[in-house]
């Protein structure tokens, strides 16, 4: 229940509650995004959400929940006629689960009986549940990336398209579209970020008394659930009743034209793509407006509407955090209005004396007034500043930190060489590494692989209920048993074990775990900074194709698993950053835990092939044999990445890489000479 929650407890709650509420009133806003560490309850308010809304009519015996006022006209159910029964029932909450198929989600057609019986039957996938109710879809960021694109073109359009072997069919999806996402587990690429309406950051309070208080009331639910419910009854049939309200009045909210030319300030301002971040500000300002009992947008309501519209807007790349520079919002807010801002928080209760006056028409901001000196920093979560000037079009990347050289830290533990922590140069665009042969795994951009998506290669036996059905395969199947079936009329004569199925082949995500010599022999002559900008190089690679990552570093006398196999690029970068280098080369110890790597991988997703990545000179000072620990990875599809430079080369890395099996790629030819596997072995 979304009244009782003490949303003190958890950073960015009271946010979260507004956004939901915003969307609630007015389904333009376009969702919400939710993102926050794990056990920050974001799943708890978004399921005590589906509660507050009204109470809907439905066309009784209609699976898409057709409106008895505004039937659909494409309703596969339908033509309803005026009059029809209607039944009221609560508005629906539907959950996506991660490993939804694309059927699962949109529908499917039964094509087997539509081939054998004559008979267009279709069957309603998630969206026509979900349709004027809300979908929610909890880590969103571990979806497929195709069924985010139909989620989010569904939200968009209000309609469901299914289109299978040459029939099409359309219904209705109008919903509250709201995910919530783990950034540690990955990010959305930005473009699909965009297309989310608002976006919430959610982290856990450190004060034990709000921590307190939610034990509390947790402990007060499990000892009486009734009595509990009972207790904030009221607080929620109030919530309620006041989301009913503000829909009755959102029609009739004004958008003066100074406050729409305010908010394209502030969105050109914070340099974001698109119009998108306009049209949803403007949305949700004319919400928060309905919501609050005003009868036309104030600059309270642009500030809240911008808070939550423009952050996740603010990534430009993939190691970015989303992030709003507030004192920014403020000196834009106060440079495109007339009127002083309000020194007080955007609040959620009505205004006791009614709305305020409709700003006089014409009364705009004065362009000229904009401060083209302004600050060009941005601040994202936890203060890091972030670069507002346009980006560098030179297609190398985005950028990062520059190379600030070597800096020595004390190191108590290791006598022979001084700790060193290497910058990082701006990344670059490195050549497609692939696994060979055909795998299995889950969609992605870099491998081989029988997917669900894809071109047709073949075709083969349905396993299960055939739903891809390939039909010239399937009718070559049936054409020799007509005459013994006793086929008469125009028509063939199929049956179930006709049917054949689309071996399709796309591409596949791998695991791509790097081991990384992070020794003194590497801190030579600042190489690290070369390694290190190659890694982060590959790190953006793997982002784009959809890859798991895992980062491996061996220094002294041990190998460390500094980043356990994930989907959260950004965590690797972070942690390939602050690598320190120094000490002897364990080059054995780095190999055994690799293999171990891949083994306990293995086990969790046998489906996942791995791609190890090497990056070292060779040199191994100390631990271990490195030939019997080069056997251990025999058979894994690796490249040694051969970090050896200056006029006098031992090779070491190249006989490494025969061990393994793997081809060798110079480090400076990383970004400029194609280096397939399959080729190259």
């Amino acid at each position: 229940m979304i009244a009782n929650y003490p949303f003190s407890a958890v950073v960015g709650l009271e946010d979260l509650k507004l956004a939901l509420v915003l969307n609630a009133v007015s389904a333009r806003v376009g969702g919400v995004l939710v993102r926050g560490e794990k056990g920050t309850a974001k799943s708890t308010i978004v399921r005590a959400l589906a509660a507050q809304l009204p109470v809907v009519e439905v066309v009784r015996g209609c699976r898409f929940a057709c409106d008895p006022q505004a039937p659909g006209q494409d309703c596969p159910d339908g033509p309803h006629a005026p009059g029809e029964e209607r039944v009221r029932r609560n508005a629906s909450l539907v959950e996506l689960p991660v490993g939804a198929s694309e059927d699962r989600l949109v529908g499917s057609l039964d094509v087997e009986r539509a081939l054998t019986e004559g008979v267009k039957a279709f069957e309603p996938g998630l969206l026509a549940a979900a349709h004027r109710g809300v979908l929610y879809v909890d880590e969103v960021n571990l979806l497929h990336d195709h069924l985010v694109d139909l989620l989010l073109d569904a939200a968009a359009l209000g309609v469901c398209y299914v289109e299978r072997e040459s029939v099409s069919v359309r219904h209705a999806a109008r919903f509250l579209l709201v995910g919530t996402m783990n950034p540690e587990e990955g990010e959305l690429r930005p473009q699909l970020l965009d297309r989310f309406g608002l976006t919430v950051e959610v982290k856990a309070s450190r004060d034990p008394d709000e921590r307190a208080e939610v034990v509390r009331r947790r402990l007060a639910f499990e000892s009486s659930p009734a009595a509990f419910a009972e207790r904030w009854a009221a607080a929620e049939a109030e919530l309620a009743e006041r989301i009913v309200l503000a829909r009755g009045r959102l029609a009739s909210v004004q958008l003066p034209d100074a406050r729409l030319r305010q908010i394209a300030a502030i969105c050109a301002a914070f340099e974001v793509d698109g119009l998108r971040a306009d049209l949803v500000t403007a949305h949700a300002a004319i919400a928060h407006a309905a919501w609050n009992g005003r009868r036309s947008v104030e600059v309270t309501d642009v500030r809240a509407a911008a808070r939550l519209a423009l952050p996740h807007r603010r990534r430009r790349d993939p190691f970015d955090a989303p992030g709003l520079d507030e004192d920014l919002l403020e000196r834009l807010l106060e440079e495109t209005t007339d009127e002083p801002p309000s020194d007080e928080p955007p609040t959620d209760e009505p205004p006791a004396g009614g709305p305020p006056p409709v700003d006089p028409p014409g009364e705009g901001p004065d362009d000229s007034r904009l401060d083209t000196d302004r600050p060009s920093g941005d601040t994202a979560p936890g203060g890091q500043p972030q670069n507002l000037a346009p980006r560098d079009n030179s297609g190398r990347g985005h950028d990062v930190a520059p190379d600030r050289g070597e800096r020595p830290e004390a190191d108590q533990q290791d006598g022979i060489q001084p700790v060193a922590v290497a910058g990082v140069a701006a990344p670059y665009r490195v050549r497609l590494l692939t696994v060979p042969g055909v795998g299995e795994g889950a969609a992605g951009r870099r491998s081989r692989a029988r997917t669900g998506r894809g071109r047709s290669t073949g075709s083969r036996l349905p396993r299960g209920r055939a739903r891809d059905l390939h039909i010239p395969a399937t009718l070559l199947a049936a054409a020799p048993h007509q005459v013994r079936r006793g086929r008469q009329a125009a028509g063939l004569l199929l049956r179930a074990d006709d049917l054949r199925e689309k071996i399709r082949e796309g591409k596949e995500g791998n695991l791509v775990l790097f081991v990384v010599d992070a020794s003194g022999s590497m801190a030579a002559r600042k190489r690290m900074t070369v390694v290190k900008t190659a890694v982060l190089s590959l790190l953006l690679d793997a982002y784009q194709r959809r890859d798991k990552v895992g980062l491996v570093t061996f220094r002294r006398q041990e190998a460390r698993l500094d980043l356990p196999p994930t989907s959260s690029v950004e965590a690797g970068a972070a942690r390939l950053r602050a690598l320190p280098t120094g000490g002897r080369t364990p080059l054995a110890a780095g190999l055994v835990k690799a293999a171990e790597v891949l083994r306990v991988e293995h086990m969790r997703d046998p489906s996942r092939r791995p791609l190890l990545v090497l990056v070292t000179d060779g040199r191994a000072t100390a631990g271990g044999d490195v030939k019997r620990a080069a056997g251990l990875l025999r058979g894994v599809a690796s490249v040694v990445v051969d970090c050896e430079s200056g006029p006098v080369r031992l090779g070491l890395a190249r006989a490494l890489a025969v061990r393994l099996g793997a081809p060798a790629v110079p480090l400076e030819d990383l970004g400029s000479v194609v280096r397939d596997y399959r080729k190259a072995v």
